[in-house]
Formats: C-alpha cells, sequence, structure tokens
C-alpha cells in the first residue's frame, strides 16, 4: 500500500517527478551496451583470443549480481540514486565512513563515462570530417617522394607522405602538459568532446521523462545496428573459428605470441575481467530512477532485468563477432586499442558500399552519445541523493521545475572537462582514467553485494516487492570477492599507479563527508534519510549482524592485498 500512495503523490516542490515506469528507466540504461566500445580493444590487447569468453564470463557475473541490486531498491520507492544509495544504508549502522563511500565510488565510477565517451566520439567526429589519408608501397605521393628523395626506404616514405597530407587539426593543440602518469591536453579532440557534453546536458535539462523520450528513439537507432554488427558475419560465414584457439592467454600485453597459464599470463585475464566489469555490470543504472517510477514495487525489478536481458545478448554477441572476424592481430592494430578505430572496423564487418559504411559510423557515434547520456542521468541523481541523504554537500540538492538534478548535473559536467582533457592526450591516459574509475566501481560493488544479506539481517522484517532467493545473495557476496581479486590483480596490467590512485580518490570522500555531516548538519542525518525503512537515527544503534559486517570488510582488504601481492606480470 505505502508503495501506491508514495506513486500516487504528487512531487514536492524540488523533488524528482514520478514521470517514468521501467520501459522509461529501460531506454535511459539502453546506453550500457554501448560501453563494449570503450574497451573492446583494450580487453583484446591483454587478454588475446580469451577475450570473447573474458566479456561472457563478466557478462553473466553482472547479471547474477543484479539480482540483489532489484531486492534492495525495492526497499526504497522514495530514493533515486542507484544501489550505492541503497546498499549505503545498510553499512550507516556499522560506520558513518563505509556508507558514504558506497555513493562516492559509483559516482566516481559512473561520471567518467561522460568525458570517455566525449573522446571517443569526438574522434569518430574527426576521421569524419579531417581523415588521415591512407598511403601504400604503391601511392603515386609515395613513389613521387622516393623518386625527389633518393635511398629514402617504403616506409619512411609513406611516414612523410602522410604527415604532409594529415589535416593541421588533427595535430592542433591549445595548450598540453604531463602530469603524473598521465597528459592532458586542449586539442580538437577536447573542443568537440565538450560541446558533445553540453548537447547532452541540454536534453536532461527537461528532466527523465524528455531524456527517456530521447533515448528511446536513439537507442533504437543503436541497438538494430549492433544486433545487425553482431549477426552478419555470422550468417554470411565471416567468422573464422581459428581466431578462438588456442585459449591460452598472450605472453605479454599487446603482443601477439601466445603465452601460458603461469602467474604472468592470470594476471592478464583477471586485468581483463577487471576492466570488463565496468561495462558488463552497468546495467544496474536500471535502478537509479526509483522515486522517478510510477510504480517502484513492480518497476523496480523488471527494469533491472530487461536491461539485463538486453547486455546479456550484446555483450556476448558483439565481442564474439568482433574476434572472430579480424582475430588477434586486427583486434592489436593501434585504432581498434584506442577506440578510435572501432566503429569503421564493425562497419566494415557488413559490408554494403559507402554509404553503409558512413551510415553505421554515424550510428556507433550515436551509441556513444546514449550511454553519455545514460551516464549523466545515472551520475546526476546518484549526486542528488546522496545531498538529500545526508552524505554530499547540500547544495546538490537542488531540482528544477522539470525535476532534473541541475547542479549535480553541472557538477558532472565540470568534473568531466577536466577528465576530458586528460583522456583526449593519448590511449595511456584514456585507460589510466578508466582503471581508476573502475576501482571506485569495484569498491562499490564489494559493498553493495554484501549489502544485500546486511539488510536481510537488520531490516529483514520489511516486505520487499522484489525478493531474491538466497542462494543468489550468497552467489552475489562470493562474487564481492573475486571483484577484489580483479581489482587487486588487475588494475595494474592498465597502469602501475592505478590501483593506488583508485584507493586515494575512494578516499577523498572523507573530507567531504565530515563537511556535510559535521560542518552543515552538526553530525545528524536528515530525518527523512531513513523513512522507507521506518526507522529513525536512535534504531541505528541496534546491530544485528554482529561483527559480520566488520569481517567483512577486513577479508576484502586482506584478499585485494593478496592479489595484488601474488599476481605479478
Amino acid at each position: 500500500m505505502s508503495t501506491i500512495v508514495s506513486a500516487l503523490v504528487p512531487p514536492a516542490e524540488g523533488q524528482l517527478h514520478r514521470n517514468i515506469d521501467w520501459r522509461g528507466a529501460f531506454w535511459v540504461a539502453s546506453g550500457v551496451p554501448a560501453l563494449v566500445l570503450f574497451s573492446i580493444g583494450g580487453i583484446a590487447g591483454t587478454t588475446g583470443k580469451l577475450a570473447f569468453l573474458i566479456w561472457t564470463v563478466s557478462m553473466i557475473m553482472g547479471f547474477l549480481q543484479s539480482f540483489t541490486y532489484a531486492e534492495i531498491a525495492g526497499l526504497f520507492p522514495n530514493k533515486s540514486g542507484g544501489a550505492s544509495i541503497y546498499g549505503a544504508t545498510a553499512w550507516l549502522r556499522y560506520s558513518k565512513f563505509i556508507a558514504p563511500l558506497s555513493v562516492w565510488c559509483n559516482w566516481f565510477a559512473w561520471s567518467p563515462v561522460l568525458s570517455l565517451g566525449c573522446s571517443i566520439a569526438a574522434a569518430y567526429i574527426l576521421n569524419a570530417l579531417a581523415p588521415v589519408p591512407l598511403f601504400t608501397d604503391t601511392s603515386p605521393e609515395v613513389a613521387a617522394y622516393i623518386a625527389a628523395n633518393t635511398g629514402t626506404s617504403a616506409a619512411d616514405a609513406i611516414a612523410a607522405v602522410s604527415a604532409a597530407a594529415t589535416p593541421a587539426i588533427r595535430n592542433w593543440t591549445l595548450y598540453g602538459h604531463t602530469l603524473g602518469p598521465v597528459s592532458f591536453t586542449f586539442n580538437a579532440t577536447f573542443f568537440i568532446g565538450a560541446v558533445l557534453m553540453l548537447i547532452i546536458f541540454s536534453i536532461q535539462h527537461r528532466g527523465i521523462l524528455g531524456t527517456a523520450n530521447v533515448q528511446k528513439y536513439i537507442g533504437l537507432f543503436v541497438i538494430i545496428p549492433m544486433l545487425i554488427v553482431g549477426v552478419v558475419p555470422i550468417v554470411t560465414g565471416q567468422i573464422d573459428w581459428a581466431n578462438f584457439s588456442p585459449l591460452v592467454p598472450l605472453v605479454a600485453a599487446y603482443a601477439p605470441e601466445p603465452g601460458a597459464w603461469n602467474i604472468a599470463g592470470w594476471t592478464l585475464v583477471l586485468g581483463g575481467m577487471f576492466i570488463a566489469a565496468w561495462s558488463t555490470y552497468g546495467f544496474e543504472t536500471a535502478v537509479c530512477y526509483t522515486s522517478e517510477f510510477k510504480n517502484p514495487g513492480t518497476d523496480t525489478f523488471k527494469a533491472i532485468f530487461y536491461s539485463g536481458l538486453l547486455c546479456m545478448l550484446l555483450f556476448i554477441l558483439v565481442p564474439f563477432t568482433f574476434q572472430g572476424v579480424l582475430g588477434l592481430n586486427g583486434m592489436l592494430a593501434t585504432p581498434i586499442v584506442d577506440g578510435s578505430g572501432v566503429a569503421d572496423a564493425l562497419a566494415g564487418m557488413v559490408g554494403g558500399g559507402q554509404l553503409i559504411h558512413s551510415l553505421l559510423v554515424m550510428l556507433m557515434i550515436l551509441a556513444l552519445v546514449l550511454c553519455i547520456m545514460t551516464a549523466m542521468a545515472g551520475s546526476s541523481r546518484t549526486l542528488y541523493q546522496g545531498s538529500v541523504d545526508g552524505w554530499l554537500p547540500r547544495y546538490l540538492s537542488h531540482v528544477n521545475e522539470h525535476g532534473a538534478p541541475t547542479r549535480a548535473m553541472w557538477t558532472d559536467l565540470i568534473f568531466n572537462l577536466f577528465v576530458l582533457a586528460i583522456a583526449s592526450a593519448d590511449a595511456t591516459s584514456f585507460f589510466f582514467i578508466l582503471a581508476v574509475s573502475n576501482c571506485g566501481y569495484i569498491i562499490f560493488n564489494f559493498l553493495n553485494l554484501n549489502a544485500g544479506w546486511i539488510h536481510r539481517i537488520d531490516n529483514g522484517h520489511i516486505s520487499r516487492p522484489w525478493k531474491a532467493p538466497s542462494w543468489l545473495l550468497g552467489i552475489g557476496a562470493i562474487f564481492s570477492y573475486v571483484n577484489m581479486i580483479f581489482m587487486g590483480a588487475g588494475a595494474k596490467v592498465w597502469n602501475p599507479m592505478a590501483l593506488w590512485a583508485g584507493l586515494i580518490t575512494a578516499a577523498l570522500i572523507i573530507p567531504v563527508f565530515c563537511f556535510r555531516h559535521y560542518l552543515q548538519d552538526k553530525g545528524k542525518f536528515p530525518d527523512h534519510m531513513l523513512a522507507d525503512l521506518g526507522m529513525n537515527s536512535s534504531d541505528l544503534a541496534v546491530r544485528k549482524a554482529g561483527i559480520l559486517p566488520y569481517l567483512t570488510l577486513i577479508a576484502g582488504v586482506v584478499v585485494l592485498l593478496l592479489a595484488n601481492w601474488l599476481f605479478v606480470i
């Protein structure tokens, strides 16, 4: 009854609006499959012919984990912001500081999708508007250069002619510099990406209903071509089954020679599982909009379940076809690894001439726009609800007349302009950002997969619109430690400093939370924070789970450090 009532009450001023059902959340989350474009080349570069299995296993893990999130989301019909918000409440009884860590880590895991996606989309646009000419040994320009420069090799001639013919905008940079393990630059990619980000911001300014309506049409234009790209090469017999064997790790990252199942090989495999999780687990964003559902009791489970089925199909099909057609050497090509040539490769699999090729490239750009919109919608609501519940600064609680959390969106935008400058520099900087953000995502998943059983113990008396089978909660808890192994062993594959940079970034929540809780709120949480559970602040003193949550945290840290020590390249 409480769910029905909450769905019928008009939104108060300054609150999100109940404008969508599970279909709206499904379309908002439909941008998640496009995340495969971010790291399909990078994962192939670190895992070789195992890449298609990495995507498959990671997607199955993400799907099984989602049932825990579906249950705990149903406990909070009046909150948005996703599983991190719902899981944080479970940890609140045991530590004021662990709870906001979940919210913070989820945000800085999702938010960089804006900048990373815009950097790839900008590269596609540059490729379309100012392509780099391709020359071979037989090109007249190369022959003329060799004739004019006696003794020049063909390779040197191709490099010189290519450099001379490359449009100036491809090399133009307003300013660039090196900062620690990464570089940053204000080049053409940065400015095109910034424009894309502003366009997406303007669409989401209209609120969740407008966002869902726009994404429904973009989603149809994107999902259908991705299915075509995944199916056509199989039907037309383009799959080379030799591209799937032998199933052994690479001898070294980005080297095409097969290696062995030794410590170094396992480390590369775990690095692939680590970065794949950032994409394949992402459909949990479908439960970010619980307080915007017309009927959260039924919409919550449907949203995450059907979003998971869509991701299951595309995250398994597209990498399989991609590997089957291109092979290992094709996947290790620089344009595939850095993401700029993935759209060209996928379009080339379908054939049909230049028109079809250009059309599919444009649709891949739309796919990136779709996942960027998904990320902005979800991450901004995490900031908003984190502020409403007393975890993050108060100014993030504001929404406009359309029910859009505009101050949270502006915060996302400004943060991502800085990240975009790093992502636009080179592939090393791109994957450093990706790895650091994924450290936050793994921490969030660890805390929230264990929040499922903590909620069962402490809040078992509360009615659940959908209750996961206990064995699925148990699998989620086991997977939380498996994910910590991925993080401890795999983050170093992408950058030696990625793990420690991720942990430092996670720790930044401590001063942020202290500012809000102790300076702004004088050590008290907002009264409405626990309203969905029928609790007040005094009830937090009851800890039915005893020391189990503390033992869980200690075990997680031990597993992380052991994995980091044992698995080396």
